[in-house]
């Protein structure tokens, strides 16, 4: 299994990886022998010299090597040069008459700086844009280096006398490379599907810049604002014919492949490691049976581990679906249902539709076979990539992806038709949960979602922080606090409405209503009113007009709030804030206590600990002394200890059955126990780590030592880290656990 530091460790390699170096050639490498590319140039038995830059400025070191190198390697040194200009000239002597040099550098103008990234050398916003002119460059304890815009980097290979240049855009960064594209290639297909940004900082990103490409694309703009470039630089005329990679290197060895675009002539997969050359061969094997199943597919062949097609010159059918729908809504629902029967006819059937919601099971299914993998030419659909077979598939879960990859992320097309018409038309709304959970296990599963968490949380947008950042933007710094930080000032004093009755609302009331009981909940739609949610009465707004100001706290549960507000305001109510699903709200810290109920001699002294606040989850089924160990434990480190106790409904989807002793019943006796100071129900579909981290700002969360390696535990580990908290093992106590209660009792049971 691949773990993170070896997924993170093969996917800088992938800049240069599909390079066609030639064989028995030398090469400089402006870095260390430790670095990523430089693991790369051995895997590829490339003789490499790793040289930092200033020793490749040392005269006496240039004279011993004139001439001796095919490549010159440099990718992100060269911008934390004061003169990259001297540097440039000086490495022109030392290649021989066919040697090239291959440079990486960002671009200050990329489109990450204008979604909000920070610059990489300042670590500030806008630096870059706006050319340093803020920034004391001369300062020696500020400068780091710079990044440079194309035409900068033009004017500085030209004044240093590299006469040909042939550049590529990368996307999103040298570091993170994805998507590839030479300056006389643009994408053929909507990169929203495609393309995960990477940041510097994460934190302060306010637009979704994967879904800017196609209009940066239409208008000119998109090799200007590529983040960065990797540029071929010969000393005589001829350049790598490659002019698109596509890179699918977070998938881990058996999965990851570059897909290499030969001019307008060939495409060529290759697979990036020797784990993975076996499904290029399957991949060949797929495709002779979508062919024999009357499915189109590019012509492919294997050849020295290469798997190749012809190139094609035409629209995707993303694309090409995505433009008839504006212009004709009845051909595209033809087109759809098309597409549908495509799919429910490219294998043969283990079970036909039995009407129970189940519908058709493949004996193959082809989870590619969507217009993101498919060209339309001429009225014809032609499928290429199709990587991936899984045995006894339900076609549904092909027919979902179809839609979903289709509709991904475009308001315009659901605003036009609703994905939700499809999915009732091909009778998929029985079981959609079913087909979304198989879709998303085999995309994180495919994608390393699992392993990567910690590596995504780092470098990729956080959508909840974009949010909050555009919202930021809206509001002044006073009304921001009062409606999105604040929201539960005066909801302990006063009438707690909620405005809303959808899954926002629902959201509340499971996580909040113990600690924030809801007097009423209004909704503006007629059919809700007079119906009850969970026990509480829903109403029309007018409510609200009855009731004196100060006497109630407004709390808009709904995704769309900007209306509501305008509501509001326009009824003169001035007390309400926004609750959002994602939100941080901790609550207010409470002091710890010494509990009654025991000699005076026995009660617990209150004492500066390591923690303030302490965090256990648990089922805690058939108490026992494991538990009390742990809760004991805990309060011996922490001042006021938090026990969360998991439902009933909770317990049995985790373990696939119910508790011996119910929640209540658990609950009290969690509360009873000395050491505990606040025992709390955790919701049924909120109860991991992070959504009790929002709610109780825990210094510390205290567990068994049973998930000390699972890859979800050391994850949670590191999300508490970044936040200031900690996650502590303790050791179960030898030979006790509810499971073995359970097992026990069944056998008397049986025994008798």
């Amino acid at each position: 299994m691949d773990t993170e530091k070896e997924i993170v460790r093969e996917i800088p390699k992938g800049l240069l990886k599909w390079y066609d170096f030639r064989k028995n050639s030398r090469a400089l490498y402006v870095g260390t022998e430790e670095e990523e590319l430089a693991e790369m140039f051995r895997e590829m038995h490339v003789e490499t010299d790793c040289v930092s830059l200033q020793q490749t400025m040392d005269r006496d070191w240039q004279e011993c090597h004139k001439g001796v190198y095919d490549y010159i390697i440099c990718i992100l040194r060269l911008e934390e040069q004061r003169q990259p200009v001297r540097c440039l000239q000086a490495w022109r002597p030392l290649l021989g008459s066919k040697g090239r040099l291959l440079l990486g550098m960002n671009n200050r103008l990329g489109l990450r700086y204008f979604c909000g990234d920070r610059d990489p050398y300042t670590n500030r916003n806008f630096d870059g844009i706006e050319d340093y002119r803020r920034v004391d460059l001369d300062d020696e304890k500020i400068f780091r280096g710079r990044c440079y815009s194309y035409r900068e980097i033009m004017d500085m290979l030209r004044e240093s006398g590299w006469t040909f240049c042939k550049t590529w855009s990368v996307l999103p960064d040298l570091k993170h490379p994805q998507l590839i594209y030479a300056q006389d290639s643009l994408p053929n297909e909507e990169l929203s599907s495609r393309l995960f940004p990477m940041y510097h900082c994460r934190q302060t990103i306010f637009l979704e810049e994967e879904s800017l490409y196609t209009e940066l694309a239409a208008n000119g703009l998109f090799h200007g604002m590529a983040n960065a470039y990797l540029l071929e630089c010969p000393l005589e005329d001829g350049f790598c014919d490659v002019s698109h990679v596509t890179l699918t290197l977070e998938r881990g060895r058996e999965n990851a492949c570059m897909t290499v675009i030969r001019g307008k002539e060939s495409v060529e997969k290759r697979a990036f490691s020797p784990e993975g050359e076996v499904r290029l061969a399957a991949m060949t094997e797929y495709v002779a049976d979508l062919k024999a199943h009357g499915i189109r597919v590019l012509d492919t062949r294997l050849e020295d581990h290469v798997l190749k097609t012809p190139f094609m010159q035409a629209k995707t059918a993303q694309v090409y679906l995505k433009g008839l729908l504006k212009r004709d809504k009845e051909a595209f629902i033809a087109e759809m249902d098309r597409l549908k029967d495509m799919i429910l006819h490219s294998s043969d059937w283990v079970s036909e539709n039995q009407e129970d919601g189940q519908g058709v099971i493949l004996k193959k299914g082809y989870l590619d076979l969507v217009p993101l993998n498919c060209f339309y030419e001429n009225g014809e659909y032609i499928f290429y990539d199709q990587e991936f077979c899984v045995e006894n598939c339900p076609a549904n879960v092909i027919i979902l992806r179809m839609i979903c990859t289709l509709y991904y992320g475009n308001v315009e097309m659901e605003l036009l038709l609703p994905s939700p018409f499809f999915m009732e038309r091909y009778g998929l709304m029985e079981k959609i949960g079913l087909w979304r959970e198989k879709e998303l296990a085999f995309l994180h599963d495919l994608r390393k979602e699992k392993e990567l968490q910690h590596y995504h949380r780092q470098n990729r947008r956080d959508s909840g922080m974009l949010v909050k950042n555009r919202k930021r933007m809206n509001f002044s710094a006073t009304d921001y606090q009062r409606l999105f930080v604040d929201i539960f000032r005066n909801a302990d004093t006063r009438k707690l409405i909620l405005f809303g009755s959808g899954k926002y609302a629902a959201q509340f009331l499971a996580i909040y209503r113990h600690e924030y009981p809801v007097y009423r909940i209004v909704d503006n739609n007629p059919v809700r009113q007079g119906q009850e949610m969970e026990g509480i009465q829903i109403e029309s707004p007018r409510l609200l007009e009855s009731l004196a100001i100060g006497e109630y706290k407004v709390l808009i549960c709904v995704k769309n709030y900007f209306g509501i507000i305008e509501q509001l305001e326009e009824m003169g109510i001035r007390e309400y804030s926004v609750y959002e699903p994602d939100g941080d709200y901790p609550r207010e810290r409470k002091s710890a206590v010494v509990k009654a109920g025991g000699p005076e001699t026995e009660r617990e002294e209150v004492q500066t600990k390591k923690f303030h606040v302490g965090y256990i989850a648990g089922v805690f089924d058939l108490f026992h002394v494991g538990h009390l160990n742990m809760f004991k434990r805990a309060k011996e480190q922490c001042e006021y200890l938090i026990v969360g106790v998991v439902t009933d409904e909770r317990a049995e989807r985790i373990k696939g059955r119910r508790p011996v002793i119910p929640f209540d019943e658990r609950a009290e006796l969690v509360r009873s126990c000395r050491y505990v100071d606040e025992a709390v129900e955790i919701p049924t579909d909120y109860g991991n780590t992070r959504d009790a981290y929002r709610l109780y700002h825990f210094d510390c969360q205290f567990s068994g030592n049973d998930h000390i390696d699972d890859p979800h535990w050391i994850a949670e580990k590191k999300f508490l880290e970044e936040n200031g908290a900690e996650l502590v093992y303790f050791p179960y106590t030898e030979g006790t656990s509810s499971t073995k209660i359970r097992a026990l009792i069944e056998k008397e049971t049986k025994g008798v």
